[in-house]
């Protein structure tokens, strides 16, 4: 009798543990399937994402758009690729689960009936000081030139795209201002402040200028170009334009790279955009690139925060997924881990996005680093790649949505593994995070519902384990 119970409790644990492997493949490789999340024991153990509908049916992708204020919101633009029709801002309260349509990009510029080329982005993160959040907008209509993106050529009876705004949003009132345009017509793709001083910096495309915007004179100024002749260039005068302005809360530095791995240097109050001496992004582990190619970032770093509690920047490096802490005070980069998925890094391959990802930001608690990467899909053993996209700046194919922590005093690094929609889809095309005041992820990606696919609005709830 007890050989017959054995073997039925050896029987059950053997079939238990398939299943539990079964369903990790499953949720891992090809079929896209998730366990059944009916149950709390499943929603407790799975990484579910829960997407929203803000009412955006022509939301395309979102770079950055997206932050955590003081309020206890979160702040979010839905873009938009039309000729005619703006990007829209929203915010969610966690509390209530609502969402409140704030406004028209085009309109918040004083732009509305201008018959241009309107607002059809915001590619910043908010940045909140003084009781406001501040951020910049961008177009989002291109037409291909050449085989390469170029600002979109007017539609008749179009103007061209006037340029890319600074814009306020106060808290308090609800009042949005509009503070500058950016220099040359070109849209605003890359922004900071040092909230200290209240200086806004920010990068242009296609060609990269670098500009100052000082909140207290209400002075906005050209500093000339960071990225050769940037995007806008041809050939070996093509230079991808740096994603993430570092500023220095300490002294007011701001920090950017270029493709070739040159740290430039802004000093507060200062006209002059020198260099780092001594220290630069071209690290052996990061790869081996061509500045002039439109194909990744090159040395770039791609998303880059400051920690008050170690007093130095992190950032990930974008092709490489190479987590790396730079302390502008000695001048020094030290690599760190890298952060892409498990399986990305068992498959030894680069991701599908060609970027990198734009979803790297640090928690409430100033020690846990969030970012949303991918992570490679398996099916019968061999890799899925999907429709493949050429286009600078997308995806190359299909991919798994993972979620990485990285616990900085601890120096921890954890998978918390892939990330579904409830029936079994993935969010793609996912470069923005915010983090809740309680811990929660925020982002924005793609959802596709009744045959229709649009950008929105997401939450991933999980219990972070260290």
């Amino acid at each position: 009798m007890n050989n017959e119970l054995n073997k039925m409790i050896i029987l059950r644990f053997i079939i238990s543990s398939l299943l539990i492997v079964l369903l990790s493949a499953c949720c891992e490789q090809g079929s896209g399937k998730v366990p059944d999340l009916k149950s709390k024991k499943d929603l407790s153990t799975s990484l579910v994402a829960k997407p929203y509908n803000s009412g955006f049916e022509l939301a395309h992708d979102t770079y950055n758009g997206i932050s955590a204020a003081s309020d206890g919101k979160i702040y979010y633009v839905l873009c938009s690729q039309s000729a005619d029709v703006g990007g829209q801002i929203y915010s969610f309260d966690p509390k209530s689960e609502t969402i409140r349509h704030l406004g028209d990009l085009t309109e918040l510029c004083g732009e509305k009936g201008l018959k241009a080329i309107v607002q059809g982005k915001s590619h910043v993160k908010f940045v909140e000081s003084n009781g406001k959040l501040y951020f910049a907008t961008h177009i989002g209509y291109y037409s291909t030139v050449d085989g390469m993106e170029k600002p979109g050529i007017p539609p008749a009876g179009y103007k061209p795209y006037p340029g890319g705004h600074l814009l306020s949003y106060d808290l308090t009132t609800h009042k949005f201002e509009n503070l500058a345009i950016a220099p040359h017509q070109e849209g605003i793709l890359t922004m900071s402040m040092d909230t200290k001083r209240g200086v806004i910096y920010g990068i242009t495309w296609p060609t990269g200028y670098f500009f100052r915007y000082d909140l207290i004179k209400k002075e906005l100024k050209d500093l000339g170009p960071v990225a050769g002749e940037g995007e806008r260039g041809k050939g070996s005068a093509f230079r991808v334009i740096c994603r993430s302005i570092a500023i220095n809360p300490e002294d007011g530095t701001a920090y950017m790279t270029t493709p070739e791995g040159t740290i430039l240097r802004c000093r507060a109050g200062e006209d002059i955009i020198g260099r780092v001496e001594g220290e630069d992004m071209k690290k052996d582990y990061f790869g081996i690139y061509d500045p002039s190619s439109s194909g990744s970032m090159g040395y770039n770093w791609r998303q880059v925060i400051w920690s008050q509690a170690e007093k130095k920047f992190y950032g990930v490096h974008g092709n490489s997924g190479y987590l790396f802490s730079f302390d502008p005070a000695l001048p020094r980069i030290e690599v760190l881990e890298r952060i892409t998925s498990k399986v990305s890094q068992r498959s030894g391959m680069f991701d599908q996005f060609s970027y990198g990802y734009l979803g790297f930001t640090l928690g409430p608690d100033g020690h846990t680093l969030y970012y949303l990467t991918g992570g490679p899909i398996y099916q019968d053993g061999k890799r899925v790649t999907g429709k493949s996209s050429t286009s600078m700046g997308e995806a190359k194919g299909l991919e798994n949505l993972h979620l990485i922590t990285y616990d900085i005093s601890a120096a921890k690094y954890q998978d918390h593994g892939p990330v579904f929609y409830p029936d079994g889809q993935r969010p793609l095309y996912v470069n923005s995070i915010a983090i809740g005041l309680d811990g929660t992820v925020y982002t924005l990606g793609r959802i596709t519902e009744n045959g229709k696919t649009r950008a929105d609005f997401i939450k991933i709830k999980y219990i972070i384990q260290y």
